[in-house]
């Protein structure tokens, strides 16, 4: 079994890398690797989009990498169990409204907009406590209460509600997971968030959608 993390050159993969690798050996998930190569990409058994930085330039670096027509065979054709992380979970919506209007991969009805958090600064960074809205299988062994690390200004509002799987409080209320079918979004880095984030990469990993 293998585990691909796709490079494309948007954000510093290293901790990633090394919390999924870490997770795998623990649970028995096989290999970890981090790759540009569409072939490996095609090849895999998983399939986890990082990303640090802005909507517009992580769309752009993702369509120069030449990954994104493997990543949509892998995910969207084949159904390879997906993981969007921080902006690798924005891209999963229809538009991003960071800076200019920019398309994204259109896999959850939605846009990502700008928090608006009252008398809260923005970017909303550090810990925060989770609200689960559903009893998704990534939730294994966590609870609504648990806390996740942060570092965003923009947040996915979802279409269908179905589609948000748990949220934070910031001012208002922030999207903290989406998911359908086989694809999950993470909008906080679970390789950051301790025993909390590891525990929802290794449920990443054993899931069977």
């Amino acid at each position: 079994m293998t585990t691909v993390l796709i490079d494309y050159e948007s954000g510093n993969l290293h901790s990633a890398q090394k919390a999924f690798e870490r997770m795998a050996a623990e649970v028995g998930a096989g290999e970890v690797i981090v790759t540009s190569d569409p072939d490996a990409i095609l090849a895999a058994d998983r399939v986890v989009l990082p990303g640090d930085g802005a909507f517009p330039a992580c769309v752009a670096a993702l369509d120069a990498s030449g990954c994104r027509a493997a990543l949509e065979e892998a995910v969207i054709t084949r159904g390879r169990p997906f993981l969007g992380i921080c902006v690798g979970m924005q891209l999963m919506a229809s538009l991003g409204r960071e800076y200019r209007d920019t398309p994204g991969l259109g896999w959850i009805e939605g846009e990502v907009v700008r928090i608006d958090a009252g008398d809260q600064p923005v970017p909303h960074m550090g810990w925060n406590d989770l609200v689960l809205n559903s009893n998704h299988p990534v939730f294994a062994g966590v609870e609504t209460g648990h806390h996740t690390y942060f570092v965003h200004s923009y947040h996915m509002q979802v279409a269908q509600p179905d589609n948000r799987l748990a949220h934070v409080r910031y001012g208002g209320d922030i999207t903290a997971v989406v998911g359908r079918d086989t694809m999950i979004g993470m909008q906080f880095h679970p390789e950051k968030s301790q025993s909390t984030g590891l525990q929802m990469i290794a449920n990443f990993l054993t899931w069977t959608p």
